[in-house]
């Protein structure tokens, strides 16, 4: 197969990097993330250890992923056909770690709802339980961020996002249930009860993501939670890999099928974003990146 700069490759160099007893290299595409994905599951590569745009390959690896027609470069070379591919990402743009952002998101709290710093605490402690790998404090806190995009950073928008997806044990309608129960009961008294009432809905919403297009704040919780569905290409495989990493009990043939239809419902809806600017921003890049997804589901 060829690209606009000639043939695709699967690219790897030699490992030298020592972690866990043993030395690590790297495994890249220089064309195409989805074909990076494709030969790593082939290859039967744990998704964990993709990073943004390479997977970490240990050295005992190394012999049957060349076998395999991975092309065994320098790591000079490596990188600089991964940055001429253009899907080098690099550190500034890479997703921070998710404990890194506890105590910010504990001081955006304490100047959301000054009066109880406790909850805020317990909700930083939710998102950021174990076996939790997209649901984590990077998706609330890049929600929020989202929120400013929007420009609905109202303080229910900005309630609800805390509190979307506070409850998570991967179970459907009763995550979001329980996590809109949780916001009326521990918010009750400290913001008034029509703020109580908003959130709680708000929260529901997210069951469905189908806000009515009378319903600003609704379509502005719907966008800014389906803001990840548009980072960019090396973020967006992060999202995949994290999605995957929750339904790890799920065999993969299951796993595929299911998360296929998910995306053909996004790729088939009329538009995913809501608000005029969530589709201005998101459109176009969440369509791109749920295609990819796509066809590395369908194709072997």
């Amino acid at each position: 197969m060829c690209g606009k700069n000639g043939p695709m490759a699967i690219l790897i160099d030699t490992p030298r990097w020592p972690a866990h007893g043993t030395v690590f290299g790297h495994l890249v595409s220089d064309h195409s993330l989805t074909a990076l994905h494709r030969f790593a599951r082939a290859n039967a590569l744990d998704i964990r250890a993709f990073d943004h745009d390479h997977f970490d390959v240990a050295e005992h690896h190394f012999d049957r992923l060349v076998d395999a027609g991975a092309q065994h470069i320098s790591s000079r070379e490596l990188v600089a056909r991964l940055s001429g591919s253009g899907l080098r990402v690099r550190r500034p743009d890479k997703l921070p770690p998710a404990g890194s952002l506890v105590e910010p998101l504990r001081y955006q709290w304490t100047n959301l709802v000054p009066s109880d710093p406790a909850l805020g605490d317990r909700l930083v402690d939710a998102w950021s339980a174990p076996g939790r790998h997209y649901h984590d404090p990077r998706h609330l806190w890049m929600m929020l961020a989202a929120l400013d995009e929007l420009g609905a950073a109202t303080p229910e928008l900005q309630l609800a996002t805390w509190f979307h997806d506070a409850i998570y044990d991967g179970i459907p309608v009763q995550d979001e249930e329980a996590s809109a129960a949780w916001a009326e009961h521990a918010l009750a008294g400290l913001v008034p009860t029509s703020t109580v009432a908003e959130v709680a809905r708000l929260v529901r919403l997210t069951i469905t993501h189908a806000p009515s297009r009378h319903d600003e704040a609704g379509q502005a919780l719907s966008d800014a939670d389906l803001s990840t569905l548009a980072g960019p290409e090396g973020r967006y495989w992060m999202y995949a890999r994290a999605i995957r990493m929750e339904y790890a009990h799920v065999d993969d043939a299951a796993f595929r099928r299911g998360r296929a239809q998910v995306l053909q419902g996004f790729l088939e809806s009329e538009r995913i974003f809501h608000t005029d600017r969530g589709l201005e921003l998101w459109e176009a890049q969440a369509r791109s990146n749920l295609t990819g997804e796509l066809d590395f589901l369908l194709h072997d």
